[in-house]
């Protein structure tokens, strides 16, 4: 029983405690030092081993400038039989509040040479120094370390003070010994320099880490080297010269991987570089030593083929297809190939009862619960496109039970809800959107949460939901691809419900239907008209972002697209276009940095 006292009791004391730090915490982030301090003390005089009250009891005394207060304090400390040589930077930091620079000099000097004689110290003094813009002194204290100790490895501390210093050389030295040092850091060395590089080739921190590495490599060789030059040329988005790197690499290293290669191209796809792409997966089939890598080089050429294709062409891309099956057959090791295939069948041939069969058939191969998932997902995506509703639920439900763990399931589910959607059963949709809100990755979630507000407001005032019901019909046309259909749709919609909730929705979606057939000046003209009249609404951002990027990439009024990526940064700052619109915004503006 006595031990159970003394555990609650125990217990207790430590909510109590941890209370009252979140008080005085709360009070000193408020300006009330005077409440913090009275805490900070009786927290310190129960707890007198806790270095973050002390420190905190000293801050608070010299935001009351009681700095007497602070020095009798950290000199206490420092007339312990153990010092903490961080006890000297405070100390010094407190002479420099009271403009006594020569004292404050002092205390730092002792701090340093006391990490001289013990650089275990070093972290905690270096990261003082480092909190207080003393970026010198932090140097002085790592260098020194490093010195008195070899085994020390202060480089990411270094490297990032000469980042903040603007010493870029310096900087790009230091991260790239760490990566020498230790290749897990390489990851964090990168993310170092995305500070500073753009994807501007002559930006003068690209021109740095380009010749430190050329300057390096040309010493000493290094693969290394070669990687960190793969990797600038990638975020400058020169692909050829990336590619360079990577087949320097890839002779160097004899092993016949090729993924490093595969990586560029994928990116170089993703950036509509078609013709440094087809190079570079012509180079992955001239040099796989294995059927499957080069397959997987000639579904990419294939991906290249069906994006940069004229209708003129499809019958030789059909003959290229039918070409690769010849050769590898129409089994579970092509089943990516088929899929990509029946794709373009269906969306881009105008074969989709060819695509239907040739899917269904590939079910009935031996597939993985995975791989059948998707291709059963491919299979009714395209039986929503032909208005084969019934037999697009029974497919998606089946991926949800197949593969229910995976996030195919979460896509399936959302798919059964925007099916259900286009079928005008908007109850049903919302029970599964409402499921997916909660549950789904966060991609999924946010296109949930959308399709949920359309259904919900335009449900609410509309007994007979006539409008979701013609916008809902204008959607699936625009999945279709019939563009002037569905915009004639949505300016029907326009004419006849106007001021009701749906309109909103029908400018922006016309909007980016008139921006995919090239009517440019008309997609503006909505966009402004959503700003005009729901500029409080939940798409304003959206009309801001797209009307940004029109003027930026279609129109080419970079001051206009400026001025509306700053409007959405100060005025919609909780909005998923925030970080791309940022760095858009410093891009037109000429910043040097991210």
């Amino acid at each position: 029983m006595r031990n159970i006292l003394i555990i609650l009791f125990l217990s207790i004391s430590s909510v109590v405690a941890a209370q009252s730090e979140l008080l005085a915490k709360n009070y000193f982030e408020q300006g009330e030092y005077e409440k913090a301090r009275s805490i900070y003390d009786k927290l310190l005089q129960q707890n007198p081993g806790r270095l973050d009250y002390f420190l905190m009891l000293v801050q608070s005394n010299q935001q009351l400038e009681q700095f007497s207060e602070a020095e009798k304090l950290l000199l206490d400390k420092l007339a312990e039989r153990r010092v903490n040589p961080l006890y000297y930077v405070e100390l010094g930091y407190n002479y420099s509040l009271q403009q006594n620079e020569i004292q404050a000099l002092i205390y730092y000097n002792k701090a340093i040479d006391f990490t001289i004689e013990s650089p275990n110290y070093a972290y905690s003094v270096g990261d003082s120094f480092s909190r207080y813009s003393l970026l010198d002194q932090a140097i002085m204290v790592y260098e020194k370390a490093m010195e008195a100790d070899p085994e020390k490895d202060f480089n990411l501390h270094l490297a990032r003070i000469y980042g903040e210093q603007g010493n870029l050389e310096k900087m790009f030295s230091k991260y790239i010994d760490l990566i020498k040092s230790n290749a897990g850091y390489k990851g964090a060395a990168q993310q170092g320099f995305s500070q500073y590089i753009t994807e501007d080739p002559t930006n003068e921190a690209n021109i740095l880490l380009r010749k430190t590495l050329l300057q390096k490599s040309q010493e000493r060789p290094d693969l290394l080297y070669n990687q960190l030059l793969s990797w600038l040329f990638v975020q400058q988005k020169e692909f050829k010269k990336a590619f360079t790197q990577e087949k320097a690499i890839y002779k160097r290293l004899e092993q016949e991987d090729l993924s490093g290669i595969i990586d560029i191209g994928i990116i170089a796809i993703s950036e509509k570089d078609y013709e440094n792409a087809r190079d570079i997966f012509n180079f992955v089939v001239e040099n796989s030593a294995t059927p499957e890598a080069k397959l997987q080089g000639h579904q990419f050429l294939m991906k290249i083929a069906l994006d940069t294709a004229t209708p003129k062409e499809y019958q030789k891309i059909e003959q290229q297809f039918e070409t690769l099956f010849a050769e590898y057959g129409l089994g579970a090791r092509t089943y990516l190939l088929q899929i990509d295939y029946n794709h373009f069948l269906a969306f881009q041939a105008g074969k989709k009862e060819v695509a239907i069969a040739n899917l269904k058939a590939l079910t009935n191969e031996r597939l993985t619960s995975y791989q059948e998932a998707r291709v059963k997902m491919e299979l009714s995506d395209i039986l929503v496109f032909d208005e084969k509703f019934n037999q697009a639920l029974i497919y998606y439900s089946q991926i949800q039970k197949r593969v229910n763990s995976d996030v195919l399931a979460q896509e399936a589910r959302f798919k059964v809800a925007r099916t259900s959607y286009f079928k005008g059963d908007f109850q049903w949709a919302q029970v599964q959107l409402d499921v997916l809100r909660k549950s789904a990755s966060q991609l999924i979630a946010n296109d949930a949460m959308q399709l949920s507000l359309l259904i919900r407001d335009n449900s609410l005032e509309d007994s007979t939901q006539a409008a979701i019901k013609k916008y809902a019909r204008a959607d699936l046309m625009a999945l279709q691809n019939k563009n002037t259909e569905a915009i004639s749709a949505l300016e029907e919609i326009l004419t006849n419900h106007k001021g009701e909730k749906i309109e909103d929705e029908a400018l922006l979606k016309q909007g980016q239907l008139f921006e995919l057939t090239g009517q440019f000046k008309k997609a503006e003209a909505n966009y402004l008209k959503i700003l005009e009249f729901y500029k409080d609404d939940i798409l304003a951002d959206d009309a801001v972002y797209r009307l940004a990027k029109l003027y930026e990439e279609q129109l080419l009024l970079p001051e206009k697209a400026k001025a509306y990526y700053e409007q959405l940064i100060f005025n919609y700052a909780d909005s998923i276009y925030f970080v791309e619109a940022r760095k858009k915004y410093r891009s037109l503006r000429g910043d040097a940095i991210n």
